[in-house]
């Protein structure tokens, strides 16, 4: 299956320096990834990369960039999202799945496999902005929503102190 947004750069292509590499998707990529996600819209997805053969495979780092609408967990409005994402990536060869996990440090990036000798950027992009969101969106007026409905806040949940609930147990006494 091929992806919504993709921009192949075949392996072979990728010399010993670094290249910058910009790449945008159309308006009817954008809408299939809308679909894909589960958005409302994605209005705008951009990428700029740079590009780094290294010992270990093919490093893309850079910026993912995005404007989403997704749906309010609360009350279902449109809530636009800014996404300005940092991606660093390692595409590798094809590894063996019957390989040993490795556990790996903070410093190490994310692998993707290279697949047919090309790396796909986009979605690569796509993934990164599928991360990025906010996994409970909420519109400026989901709290009064919420208060409407009767679901109380964390806050108003929690009992003031560990004693708080002593004085309705004891009758209301107060000494």
């Amino acid at each position: 299956m091929t992806p919504e947004f993709s921009r192949i750069e075949r392996v072979d292509t990728i010399g010993e320096r670094a290249r910058d590499v910009r790449i945008e998707a159309t308006a009817a990529e954008c809408a299939a990834l809308a679909e894909r996600f589960g958005l409302i819209a994605v209005e705008a997805l951009a990428a700029e990369l740079t590009l780094r053969r290294e010992a270990a495979g093919i490093t893309a780092r850079g910026q993912v960039r995005a404007l989403v609408q997704q749906a309010c967990v609360v009350t279902g409005e449109p809530v636009k999202t800014r996404i300005d994402e940092a991606v660093a990536l390692r595409f590798v060869a094809d590894q063996d799945e019957t390989e040993e996990e490795i556990e790996l440090d903070a410093d190490d990036l994310d692998t993707v496999a290279i697949e047919g000798g090309a790396i796909d950027l986009g979605e690569a992009a796509a993934e990164t902005m599928a991360l990025a969101l906010d996994p409970f969106p909420r519109a400026p007026g989901a709290a009064e929503a919420l208060r409407d409905a009767g679901v109380m806040t964390e806050e108003e949940a929690r009992p003031a102190g560990p004693l708080a609930g002593l004085a309705a147990v004891l009758g209301g006494k107060k000494d």
